[in-house]
């Protein structure tokens, strides 16, 4: 079943590729209507914006809520180079996303199953299925070339 988010994860590692020659943490997002098309596409704009919610899951549900010409987005797929934080957790659940593919494991912030489950969570009115560890290598490679050259 993962193969089938190749493709889509692959925007999502170039997305993630723009950010990090931008400045910022390299993490990119895309997110497919029910039919497997992108409608919806971010990257981290933090430091470009200045707006600490500008994570690329936020601004790429934005793009896919305008796309759609509504906030729910239950039928869609949100895909992620990095596992979602706790804000952008919340995020997702407010916008309904049916389904949640991730490439790295966050083991410090992430909200879809390693710090914090809250994609989950019996304890709240709704749940996103989730995926991770897709093209998780390409990912982390990312991530770790950013951070090395900072240090």
């Amino acid at each position: 079943m993962t193969a089938a988010y190749d493709a889509p994860m692959q925007r999502a590692l170039a997305l993630a590729s723009e950010a990090g020659v931008a400045g910022d943490v390299p993490v990119g997002a895309v997110v497919l209507d029910a039919a497997g098309r992108i409608v919806g596409e971010g990257r981290n704009l933090r430091e470009q914006t200045h707006d600490p919610t500008a994570h690329a899951e936020v601004v790429a549900l934005r793009a896919a809520a305008d796309a759609a010409g509504s906030w729910n987005l239950e039928e869609h797929t949100l895909i992620v180079t990095l596992e979602p934080c706790v804000m952008c957790a919340g995020a997702i659940l407010q916008a309904r996303v049916g389904r949640v593919v991730f490439g790295a494991w966050d083991e410090k912030a992430g909200a879809a199953g390693s710090a914090y489950d809250l994609l989950r969570d019996r304890r709240l009115p709704y749940r996103a299925e989730v995926i991770g560890g897709v093209q998780s290598d390409a990912a982390i490679a990312l991530l770790q070339e950013f951070f090395d050259a900072r240090r």
